[in-house]
């Protein structure tokens, strides 16, 4: 997320794809995580700004995000489109 942030103040469109666990970030859920305070600090920046987050269709069924995130649903086929056609990729596991 904090590298997300840092590339969207750049000229280039910039979408968030969240799979699976990652998408708990989103949610009162969260696990505790390393640097997790970091995570805090960002998420509202992240909100403030309506980054585009796409995560798979269903999952505003199987989670229950936060209010003011700019999620939207696509289904596997539109998220492997969405990453191939993309500039640049990157990646974390």
């Amino acid at each position: 997320m904090r590298i997300a942030l840092g590339l969207s103040t750049g000229p280039n469109p910039l979408k968030l794809v969240l799979l699976h666990d990652a998408r708990l970030l989103l949610t009162e859920e969260a696990p505790d995580l390393v640097d997790g305070e970091i995570l805090e600090k960002h998420l509202p920046v992240v909100q403030e700004c309506q980054i585009p987050i796409i995560v798979p269709q269903g999952s505003k069924d199987e989670f229950v995000f936060e209010p003011g995130f700019a999620i939207r649903e696509h289904s596997a086929q539109e998220i492997a489109l969405l990453i191939f056609q993309g500039d640049r990729v990157l990646i974390f596991t």
